[in-house]
């Protein structure tokens, strides 16, 4: 069921994520597939995270800068995608622009019941 996920960070700049769907994976007993939409205001900027499943990105709008621990940092316009694993630590999501807001989707595969979004301390 889609739904409003909530913001990852401050609420000073945090990312607007609201889930769009969710599905049991029928081939892959205790699995789902979730999709989401994240929304980078200008500036925004996520703390350190993990998600515990596999992460396939792409960008609609804008131009955001990403990076999991040992990793290349990367700068990712629309049109383009990126991935991260189950056990990768994102260390640099954020918006590249201060002026412009920057959109994309993501489909996360992950065991039923999983948060989507995990603070790294």
């Amino acid at each position: 069921m889609a739904g409003m996920v909530g913001l990852i960070g401050s609420a000073a700049q945090a990312a607007k994520v609201t889930e769009l769907q969710t599905r049991p994976l029928a081939s892959v007993p205790g699995k789902v597939g979730t999709m989401i939409l994240v929304e980078y205001a200008p500036g925004d900027v996520d703390p350190i995270h993990r998600h515990d499943a596999s992460v396939f990105l792409y960008v609609l709008e804008g131009t955001i800068v990403m990076q999991v621990k040992g990793g290349k940092l990367v700068t990712l316009r629309s049109g383009q995608t990126y991935f991260e694993g189950r056990n990768d630590v994102h260390i640099v999501g954020r918006n590249a622009s201060r002026t412009r807001t920057a959109k994309f989707v993501a489909v996360l595969i992950k065991d039923k019941g999983t948060p989507i979004v995990m603070p790294v301390r």
